[in-house]
């Protein structure tokens, strides 16, 4: 019940926040305005690499603001930075109209890698890691839905919707199916404090209170959401 709470009241800060609202775009325009992120999201938006974000299926409102944010130096990274700065407010809308039609691909599920120092997998070795990988989803699974009341961290189902489908009118992204990589990543820079570009700084303050297994948990648990 308290768990319960703790969601809920994360719930209610973020409904106070304002209704994000854009211009609707042209997703046959975007599709072409879109051919540069190929090389690194995928012709439709399902990145190959597992460290740059799945596009596809993603809220247009959220794209919008992403770009703005590069565009404008709220967020900086030496490539989408200079993409970004070229975009006009309708590219822009173009863009993510494209890739907010496009369906996410599925992800399999995460194997975890023996320490070095490891000897050769044998079928033991695989049956544990199994049992660990399986741990680490039910870790993943109860703090997406209930957060970790003894250290504060606010379930992510309050913000990102039962499913992973985040929030299109508050411009919350979508979780489900992302690469667990580029959670893990952005999950730490929240939690280091090089990222912080969201209302309240809100990932900031949840991320920081998480532990190393807990964000490798609700990452892995996201990346296999469907």
């Amino acid at each position: 019940m308290k768990n319960k709470l703790l969601a809920l009241s994360i719930a209610l800060l973020f409904m106070s926040q304002p209704v994000i609202l854009h211009a609707e775009g042209n997703s046959k325009a975007g599709k072409e305005k879109a051919t540069a992120c190929a090389g690194c999201h995928g012709e439709n938006g399902n990145s190959a690499v597992t460290n740059f974000p799945k596009l596809a299926q993603q809220h247009a409102s959220y794209l919008i603001k992403t770009l703005n944010a590069f565009k404008s130096g709220e967020r900086n990274n030496p490539m989408m930075s200079p993409i970004a700065m070229g975009l006009s407010d309708k590219d822009m809308a173009d863009i993510a109209a494209y890739y907010a039609e496009q369906k996410i691909s599925t992800n399999s599920l995460p194997v975890l890698q023996k320490d070095e120092d490891d000897d050769e997998d044998d079928s033991e070795d695989s049956a544990d890691a199994s049992e660990d990988i399986k741990e680490l989803l039910a870790l993943g699974s109860d703090l997406y839905r209930n957060g970790v009341l003894a250290s504060e961290v606010s379930a992510c189902i309050a913000c990102h919707g039962p499913f992973g489908e985040g929030n299109r009118p508050a411009a919350f992204p979508a979780l489900k199916s992302q690469h667990a990589d580029y959670l893990i990543k952005t999950l730490i820079d929240f939690k280091s404090g090089e990222r912080s570009n969201n209302p309240e700084n809100m990932m900031h303050m949840i991320a920081k209170k998480m532990t190393e297994r807990e964000i490798k948990a609700v990452s892995y648990h996201i990346s296999v959401m469907k």
